[in-house]
């Protein structure tokens, strides 16, 4: 969760983290809640990117701090995976593609369930797009992250001590200035180990 939760506090477009808790409810082993500080009712592409990096934050502190990643990253995943597709096949957000939508908004196809609205070859170039924003994106987290591992091991070592951290102890764990969001947003993000 302090990978989160330090990508969380670094990357511009990212929402406030609110709390971080390695206390395991259901299927997460510990959640990291971040909202904004208005309602959002559009989201830019730095606003997604952000949200990306935040869900990877947890996974590559993993492979940082043990060398190796488990299947705790899961859930978040499969939300950055569904994020870039969205940014690249809905929404026009990759130079590739353009402003064209190729994927469809409800998962049917045109004529049949099922059935894909583009070409094999579309298919691919979204797939490819998504693959560039995901590893861009990676590549960013893990320099962050390594150029702030001692903020990263003290958010960790508060969250062994204390297991929950609110708005201000995680910010003071980190010894990170709380900022404030450049963009509203329409509901809070959670993301949530698996």
């Amino acid at each position: 969760e302090s990978g989160h939760a330090i990508v969380g506090m670094l990357v511009e477009g990212a929402d406030p983290v609110r709390k971080v808790s390695i206390i395991p409810r259901g299927q997460a082993l510990g959640v990291t809640f971040s909202a904004p500080d208005a309602d959002r009712f559009n989201f830019d592409e730095r606003t997604l990117l952000a949200q990306i990096k935040v869900a990877l934050g947890g996974r590559t502190a993993e492979e940082l701090v043990f060398g190796d990643i488990t299947t705790g990253a899961e859930s978040d995943i499969q939300t950055l995976t569904r994020i870039a597709r969205h940014m690249v096949g809905r929404w026009g957000m990759s130079p590739a593609i353009g402003p064209i939508a190729v994927l469809p908004s409800d998962g049917m196809g045109p004529f049949l369930t099922g059935a894909p609205e583009s070409s094999e070859a579309t298919q691919r170039l979204v797939d490819d797009e998504v693959r560039r924003i995901v590893e861009s994106a990676h590549a960013d987290v893990t320099d962050l992250l390594r150029s702030h591992r001692g903020k990263l091991d003290s958010l960790v070592q508060a969250l062994l001590d204390h297991e929950t951290l609110d708005e201000a102890d995680a910010y003071a764990a980190a010894g990170l200035p709380r900022r404030q969001a450049s963009e509203p947003e329409r509901q809070p993000a959670v993301t949530e180990a698996t």
